[in-house]
């Protein structure tokens, strides 16, 4: 039998980081935030905020729809935030936006480390927390003047989801892009494989499991291949991080929690492509649909996220919807624009 999974230590005592300039340019810093050390070495999470140019507002300009709002971002499996045009976004719609890369993950990935391995998902209440410490949210401070939207993908979606049931008031909004509510199989086929899976953690935690990333979603995203971004490859590969049983415990762990009905404690905004194609032959739907997720099972579990849950079908979006072509992505864009201005915080 393998050993256990690694497991956390506090972190020390040590000297504040400083803001830095981020792999992004221009505009964007990141700051490293010390989350102690596991069996696999150093644990951070990198805090990466976005700094516009600042320009000149007229007297009789509108706010922006997500003025005095700040917003976090959280990604998704084998994946790290390199997006712009989304900071772009929120920056224009007066936020202040930052994105977090989880411990494992992108510019937190140390040498040595599993990449994005966790065993409970509520052992990134440590990353959350110390971002919102960094951004002026923490426990210990003031109520912010500020109102918090948090911003998950994938797998981010359901972490901030979980996180938000498990600390109510904290979040005045969540948006979330086709967060991982559910297992593919749908909720029978998760309860079915969940005991095996359960067994294979006890068993060899750390084993490999088979890789189903038939490498589609890259083709579907990669500037050099049939989309439109630039991004490491290190940190978001081609098919996708090794999978391990103590790994996958953790996340259908998530979606029965979900399944069974959790209170997020503030209006959502799902945002979902019209259409799923999963299969293991290439196909050029693929370049507008969800290839990852069954949108329409996470359709019906995002309302067992709360009383005020909003569900946009976005024709033509990708699994991340703000990755998509045009104009699938400014259908999205606006969409969000429209529901903050039903829904924004307000101070």
């Amino acid at each position: 039998m393998n050993a256990p999974a690694p497991s956390a230590t506090a972190p020390a005592q040590q000297q504040p980081e400083r803001w830095r300039p981020d792999i992004l340019g221009d505009g964007f810093e990141q700051l490293t935030l010390p989350l102690g050390s596991d069996d696999e070495g150093e644990l951070v999470a990198t805090l990466v905020r976005h700094r516009p140019a600042r320009r000149f507002v007229w007297p009789w300009e509108r706010p922006g729809a997500a003025s005095g709002c700040d917003v976090l971002y959280v990604h998704g499996w084998s994946d790290y935030f390199f997006n712009r045009e989304l900071a772009a976004f929120w920056s224009a719609a007066g936020a202040r936006f930052f994105a977090l890369d989880l411990r494992k993950y992108g510019r937190s990935l140390r040498p040595g480390q599993t990449p994005g391995f966790i065993t409970d998902l509520a052992a990134y209440d440590d990353d959350i927390e110390a971002a919102l410490t960094a951004m002026g949210h923490g426990t210990d401070a003031a109520a912010s003047a500020r109102r918090l939207i948090l911003l998950g993908h994938s797998t981010g979606g359901l972490t901030l989801s979980l996180w938000a049931a498990r600390h109510p008031g904290r979040a005045a909004a969540l948006v979330l892009n086709s967060p991982w509510l559910e297992f593919q199989l749908s909720r029978a086929g998760r309860e079915a494989i969940t005991p095996m899976i359960a067994w294979g953690a006890r068993m060899n935690p750390m084993g490999p499991m088979p890789n189903v990333d038939l490498g589609f979603y890259t083709r579907t995203v990669a500037k050099e291949l049939d989309g439109e971004w630039e991004y490491d490859h290190a940190w978001r590969p081609d098919r996708g991080f090794t999978t391990h049983p103590a790994w996958l415990t953790a996340i259908l762990a998530g979606h029965a929690t979900v399944a069974a009905g959790i209170d997020v404690g503030a209006p959502v905004l799902t945002l979902l492509s019209a259409r799923s194609t999963i299969q293991a032959k290439w196909d050029d739907a693929m370049l507008t649909t969800d290839i990852v997720l069954v949108v329409d099972d996470i359709a019906d579990r995002v309302l067992k996220l709360g009383p005020e849950v909003t569900v946009a079908r976005i024709d033509g979006a990708m699994h991340d919807v703000f990755l998509s072509r045009e104009p699938a992505r400014s259908m999205a864009y606006a969409s969000i624009t429209r529901w903050l201005e039903g829904y924004a915080p307000r101070r």
